[in-house]
């Protein structure tokens, strides 16, 4: 009886060895066609392709990063000599003797740096003047009138705080 217990653990063991052998087989045969596929890819392409394509397109992405970097800061540059504020203040320039109404004003255009021009109007029945006055780093070199500089004054509060 022990001979025959022996005998069939040893034959056991043997099938089992070969069932062992025959999945593992067959499990290496799987792995070789997933390899093959991937290297030989779904429309024929290899792997190594791929990868200098992809490379290839990372070099394109980092040149188009490049230029619109330039672009960026050459619009960054025009932006900040543009008119960034625009500030209107209305009055009447004759509040002592009741005529006219509110109807000059005096507008300041100003960039990022607080450079440009003050544009004033006084509006009386006969006539209409207009004055312009530079304006460089939120003064002038002329005199400014009271509107004026409240004109100034709000374009500069509003260009600060922005």
């Amino acid at each position: 009886m022990e001979q025959l217990l022996s005998f069939i653990t040893a034959k056991t063991l043997i099938y089992a060895l070969f069932v062992l052998v025959a999945l593992l087989l067959i499990a290496y045969i799987r792995v070789e066609v997933k390899l093959s596929r991937l290297l030989r890819g779904r429309d024929g392409k290899s792997l190594e392709g791929a990868i200098k394509a992809v490379h290839t397109g990372q070099k394109d992405l980092e040149a188009f990063r490049r230029e619109v970097e330039k672009y960026l800061e050459t619009v960054e540059k025009r932006l900040r000599r543009s008119v960034q504020r625009i500030e209107t203040i209305r009055f009447n320039p004759f509040k002592g003797t009741g005529s006219g109404g509110n109807q000059s004003f005096s507008t300041a255009f100003l960039n990022e740096d607080g450079d440009g021009v003050i544009i004033s109007t006084l509006y009386a029945r006969e006539r209409t003047s207009v004055y312009s006055k530079p304006v460089e780093k939120f003064a002038s070199t002329y005199e400014l009138s009271q509107e004026e500089r409240e004109a100034l004054l709000e374009a500069k509060k509003h260009i600060t705080a922005a």
